[in-house]
């Protein structure tokens, strides 16, 4: 398959759902995360668990095409329709093993902000929480999808909204956070895991036609590359297949 007939939220939503491993539970958040669990449920995770914000669990993929998670279609076939409390309680039990994220701002250790940006000297309210920063603490592991430029990609978050490690390694455990944290952060421009050590983000691999020095332009501080930096793996044929069964009209990955 030719490179060319993929594109970088196509891969993007293939590494996100790599992330999610057989039997476990997830919760899902919304856009592309929507499609991660359903390609991942469709093809290498017949056993995971989804949770969803609005209360909906779901052990199979929807049953049609879907925006939001609280479209029919992932509803009809639902195990259980509940509420936020419900599904929140999950994380407080310490029974989610990895939760998807995304935000306007994150930084080298995986902070996230959803609350406040600039532009052009104006400051703008975002939408805030919701139950991302609940994720980011209790979640045994988090994802993080976010579109890759440089006022995006600060070297520190202009407000903590959601923790990553903070200021680095053992910051999660001198606050009160017991477990958890970032494992991986999926841009439009490559994957980054995380150094045991520091906490820092490291970069893992590059998606297919981008350059280190393109990355590293659209980052906000010097991005440490893994010796074993390579490129990312675009969808396979059957992946790419899946991904257009649930996004026919290329919504979210066109």
């Amino acid at each position: 398959m030719r490179t060319s007939a993929i594109t970088r939220r196509q891969v993007m939503v293939a590494a996100a759902a790599r992330e999610i491993r057989d039997g476990e539970v997830v919760f899902v958040g919304m856009r592309l995360p929507l499609l991660g669990f359903a390609l991942a449920r469709a093809l290498h995770a017949p056993r995971a668990v989804g949770l969803f914000e609005n209360g909906v669990i779901r052990s199979s993929p929807p049953a049609a095409p879907i925006i939001t998670m609280g479209d029919p279609p992932n509803i009809a076939g639902a195990l259980a329709c509940t509420t936020l409390a419900d599904v929140m309680s999950h994380l407080q039990r310490g029974r989610v093993d990895v939760g998807f994220l995304g935000g306007a701002e994150v930084d080298r250790f995986g902070n996230l902000n959803t609350t406040w940006a600039e532009d052009r000297g104006r400051r703008i309210r975002l939408p805030g929480s919701g139950g991302a920063a609940d994720i980011a603490a209790l979640a045994r592991r988090t994802v993080v999808l976010v579109h890759h430029e440089r006022r995006r990609f600060p070297e520190r978050v202009r407000y903590l909204t959601s923790p990553g490690f903070g200021t680095g390694r053992g910051w999660r455990e001198t606050v009160g956070l017991v477990r958890g944290g970032p494992g991986r952060v999926i841009t439009s421009l490559g994957v980054f895991g995380f150094d045991p050590e520091s906490g820092e983000m490291v970069l893992e691999s590059l998606h297919p036609g981008v350059t280190l020095e393109e990355l590293r332009a659209e980052t906000g501080w010097p991005v440490r590359a893994a010796p074993d930096l390579r490129e990312t793996p675009g969808p396979t044929r059957e992946e790419l297949d899946a991904i257009r069964r649930f996004d026919p009209d290329g919504l979210w990955t066109g």
